[in-house]
């Protein structure tokens, strides 16, 4: 296909379909965080000295380029958390895992829906109802067994059994443990008292606590879910990708359990 002088191929709109995607993934990526005025300041950069290379300006080139020679590894180090989460994102946008393949096969379809750790349900259930009664913070964060290793250097470690008492005793004000969060990965709680990467996401209002922006914070960064408990209202919120629920009634609050626990389990 000619358009005046330009000539595009199939593969050219392929291409730049592919480059517009990948913009826009790093547009998502990046807003709300301070990361984007820096992206914005090397694509800046970028440009300037594409110029000074066009123009012929060769001291100036010289000297840009110098700095341009360590731009990937500058972008790996400033950017760290967000390629995590860029490489997470791809993950979890894969098109085959939404995929029903019991339609598919038909011997798949008389298995048993999978069911969510009851034992544990009820003890999150139970102490979150408590915690939002007596308003009593608390962090939760529900974590696989990939993920959990992340929080593997901060924290106390237990290694025990979801219970009611238990998180009652974590989360207890006078707990030295209960400003940190706790870490639950199947059926037990891993660690307690871990401290969580704090986000940056100027989008979030300014009535959100730390306790929140915690959360927000983890989930931006790894791909777990997290629950909170506001202190100051005793209301329940969860989050999920670096986005939060407010306000969660009991039954959303279940209904969010039953999914996530049965993913932890596969």
């Amino acid at each position: 296909m000619d358009i005046g002088f330009l000539k595009f191929r199939l593969i050219d709109i392929i291409d730049i379909l592919l480059v517009a995607f990948l913009i826009y993934q790093v547009y998502r990526l990046l807003r709300g965080s301070l990361a984007l005025n820096i992206f914005i300041g090397l694509v800046v950069f970028f440009v300037i000295t594409q110029l000074t290379d066009f123009l012929n300006m060769r001291v100036t080139k010289s000297i840009l380029s110098q700095f341009m020679n360590l731009g990937v590894i500058a972008l790996l180090i400033v950017f760290q958390p967000e390629i995590r989460r860029f490489l997470l994102q791809l993950g979890r946008s894969n098109p085959f895992k939404e995929i029903n393949f019991s339609k598919w096969f038909k011997w798949r379809s008389n298995k048993e829906v999978p069911k969510p750790n009851q034992q544990v349900k009820d003890g999150l259930l139970g102490a979150l109802n408590k915690f939002s009664e007596e308003r009593i913070g608390a962090l939760i964060v529900l974590a696989d067994s990939r993920e959990k290793t992340f929080f593997e250097d901060t924290g106390v470690r237990l290694d025990a059994f979801v219970s009611i008492k238990l998180l009652q005793s974590v989360f207890d004000k006078t707990s030295p443990l209960h400003d940190g969060a706790a870490i639950i990965s199947g059926d037990k709680i891993t660690r307690a008292g871990c401290i969580l990467p704090v986000s940056e996401n100027s989008d979030l209002p300014s009535t959100v606590g730390l306790r929140h922006r915690a959360a927000v914070g983890i989930t931006e960064q790894i791909d777990v879910k997290v629950i909170i408990v506001s202190e100051e209202t005793g209301k329940i919120s969860y989050a999920k990708e670096g986005k939060l629920t407010y306000q969660l009634q009991r039954k959303a609050l279940s209904s969010i359990l039953d999914v996530v626990l049965v993913d932890k389990e596969k």
